[in-house]
């Protein structure tokens, strides 16, 4: 009887353990869930930040920007010869 009782309460502790792991792996489903969610809405902002900066950066806008805005924009530095990243020895920066 007592091997019986014993076997019942060990039993009900396990149902009992075990509902309570499956409940940590819902609610940690669900957390998972809404992290990832949150990632892609701000991975979509991102994007979004992107693309807006590569839209007023294109070259089209910004010379339509400095035309519109009447500005006089010179080089800080004269250009010596013609300078060239495929032949930097045309290029005194290059040194």
């Amino acid at each position: 009887m007592i091997k019986l009782l014993l076997c019942l309460l060990s039993a009900a502790a396990t149902a009992v353990i075990v509902l309570q792991l499956r409940s940590q792996h819902v609610e940690l489903e669900h957390q998972n869930t809404e992290l990832h969610d949150r990632i892609k809405n701000q991975q979509a902002k991102l994007w979004n930040q992107q693309l807006q900066i590569a839209v007023y950066t294109a070259p089209n806008a910004i010379s339509q920007t400095v035309g519109n805005q009447h500005l006089k924009m010179v080089p800080q530095t004269p250009l010596v010869g013609q300078a060239s990243w495929i032949a930097p020895h045309k290029n005194p920066d290059a040194e």
